[in-house]
């Protein structure tokens, strides 16, 4: 088979395959929790329903500004009790955020070595080519816009969790 055969053979077998065939790993480290960065309330909670719906069990904390989730990362002030608020496995990221902008955090992130290793999904309202570059700049796994159905953004949250519960990801930090 050549090249072009095998690519036809892969998108004929993509288009037939559900990713419904392929669940998120059973491997996948349940106890990481997942940090949303995000002041909109109704955002928060769709995208933790989504996480529900697509059978995502991992403990979910939510910070509603810039600065409290570098308090979080640092773990100071009200956040200094790793036990009621563990490191993130993961953080989604809003970059219109008050106080201190997901791009401010994003290069908080950069600049802390213990921090770095910390899967940042960029999911905000904007699809502007210098926010994503800039994003991507500071460090951001990833920059997803915030689509405009619930059933988007579960396919969404569903690919990106797939897609890192295939990464091995180095043992996390107890603050950075």
């Amino acid at each position: 088979m050549d090249k072009i055969q095998t690519i036809g053979f892969l998108v004929k077998w993509a288009r037939r395959t559900s990713w419904r065939r392929f669940p998120i790993s059973k491997n996948m480290d349940t106890t990481r929790l997942i940090l949303i960065v995000e002041d909109d309330d109704q955002d928060v909670e769709l995208l933790r329903l989504a996480l529900a719906k697509e059978g995502i069990t991992n403990p979910i904390s939510v910070v509603n500004n810039g600065r409290e989730a570098i308090d979080y990362l640092r773990a100071t002030g009200k956040y200094e009790d790793r036990q009621v608020y563990p490191f993130p496995g993961v953080l989604f990221l809003d970059l219109n955020l008050p106080l201190v902008p997901g791009f401010e955090v994003l290069q908080w992130i950069k600049d802390n070595e213990k921090c770095k290793i910390i899967p940042v999904m960029v999911l905000t309202s904007s699809a502007l080519e210098r926010d994503i570059t800039r994003a991507y700049q500071l460090g951001a796994s990833c920059f997803m816009t915030k689509p405009g159905s619930f059933d988007e953004l579960r396919k969404m949250v569903s690919l990106s969790f797939r897609f890192w519960s295939m990464c091995e990801i180095p043992p996390l930090p107890v603050k950075c």
